[in-house]
């Protein structure tokens, strides 16, 4: 037994409501049960309850135990003064006020049906993957629409946090943001965290200044990136190393140390040269990028601003000195669907409540026409019976398997509680 089931059987009333008493035999009538609040303080607020017909207003506060409230120390918190009732499975010592006052329990196990509390241990028992594993399967198509649309929304919120960060560091420059959003996702899981690093090293206003030529911006990055710190004969290395201290004299950049770009276990088009490259070419072909990803309203105009390379010389080669097989190093579809999963969507998302538009349903219908990313946990839903047609819906997975079934949110999560319902 869980704290978190009695919360939801107080604030669904999942127990016989009639003929409610006190442990001391005092009539209880529920008015309404409260605001549930997650927050610092009694776990229910603004309740009215009629005991022993005297009415009152206040807040609610839920235990296993009544001796819990000494445990938690709630006698020296004046927030739980205004407690009216205290809600425990098991009452064991009476709880008072600090003017000496008794505080009215109720029992609740002596009002909740066992059916209730099988179906509630059937959800909780540990399953081969998820808690609900073997029910996901009969969860109708409108709870698992509803309850999709809310986790995608969520995980929207979780992806904004770090762009208004970055916003407070840039002075509220979009066109930096986006450009250091980017930088992090060229770079994948392993390198992501460096090239944020890079980008943020460089003030965008000089990649404004400088974007007309696309080698002063594959200087910069893979300057700062450390790669033109040896000594090469290659010709291409030269003239970008000789236009990279150029640039940090010309704009008097300090040159700051970063960790070292990782090329082990990458296949070749992920190679850290190869992804900074491409992310200067962007910038070099696209001059107003920002306007064109907020205005975007398909997903064929994205792919269309995606549509670049890597500049001429990496066209065969992928590391300095090493010619390879020629082989335009285009973005590839896939890998603008992750851009779009995690730059566009999130950026999206942030200007358009920034500037307090609605643009919920447009959000949708853009990831709607998107593929589903790949993944073990997508596998592991498909192998349950719930397989994602598009991103919006793997979106809305991955939100559901790390927050809410990683974290045994059950009574917290739209499936777990219709499947509580049912009894």
């Amino acid at each position: 037994m869980k704290e978190e089931f009695l919360h939801y059987l107080w604030k669904f009333k999942k127990f016989n409501a009639l003929n409610l008493e006190t442990s001391n035999g005092e009539e209880i009538t529920i008015v309404t049960v409260g605001h549930y609040l997650e927050l610092a303080g009694p776990d229910f607020f603004n309740a009215q309850i009629i005991i022993w017909n005297q009415k009152w207003a206040g807040n609610v506060e839920i235990h296993l135990k009544s001796s819990d409230w000494y445990v938690h120390h709630h006698e020296r918190d004046a927030s739980y003064e205004n407690v009216i009732l205290h809600v425990v499975w098991e009452h064991d010592t009476e709880i008072f006020r600090k003017n000496n006052t008794e505080i009215p329990v109720l029992e609740l196990k002596n009002y909740v049906e066992k059916a209730t509390i099988e179906d509630y241990q059937t959800l909780m028992t540990p399953k081969s993957w998820i808690f609900c594993e073997k029910q996901l399967k009969d969860i109708n198509e409108f709870t698992m629409k509803n309850w999709q649309e809310r986790l995608f929304f969520e995980r929207l919120e979780r992806k904004s946090k770090p762009i208004y960060a970055l916003l407070q560091e840039t002075n509220s420059d979009w066109e930096a943001v986006l450009f250091c959003l980017l930088a992090k996702n060229f770079g994948l899981n392993t390198n992501g965290e460096i090239f944020l690093k890079i980008a943020q090293s460089i003030p965008f206003s000089i990649i404004r200044k400088e974007s007309f030529e696309v080698e002063n911006l594959e200087a910069l990055l893979l300057g700062n990136a450390g790669l033109l710190d040896v000594e090469k004969e290659d010709n291409y290395f030269k003239d970008l190393k000789f236009r990279y201290f150029y640039l940090l004299h010309k704009y008097q950049l300090e040159k700051k140390a970063v960790e070292a770009v990782q090329f082990f276990k990458h296949r070749p088009d992920n190679f850290p040269t190869i992804r900074l490259s491409q992310l200067a070419y962007l910038f070099h072909v696209q001059q107003n990028l920002f306007s064109k990803i907020i205005e975007a309203n398909s997903v064929a105009n994205i792919y269309e601003t995606f549509g670049v390379s890597a500049s001429n010389y990496w066209q065969n080669h992928y590391q300095f000195d090493k010619e390879s097989p020629k082989k335009k190093k285009q973005l590839s579809k896939s890998f603008i669907d992750l851009i779009i999963i995690n730059t566009i969507m999130p950026l999206q998302f942030a200007y358009a409540k920034s500037q307090g538009k609605e643009t919920s349903e447009d959000l949708i219908r853009l990831l709607n026409e998107v593929a589903p990313e790949k993944n073990a946990i997508m596998d592991k839903f498909a192998s349950f019976g719930i397989k994602s047609k598009n991103a919006f819906e793997s979106q809305s997975l991955l939100q559901l398997k790390n927050e809410y079934c990683n974290k045994s949110r059950c009574l917290e999560c739209g499936i777990g509680m219709v499947l509580l319902k049912k009894s």
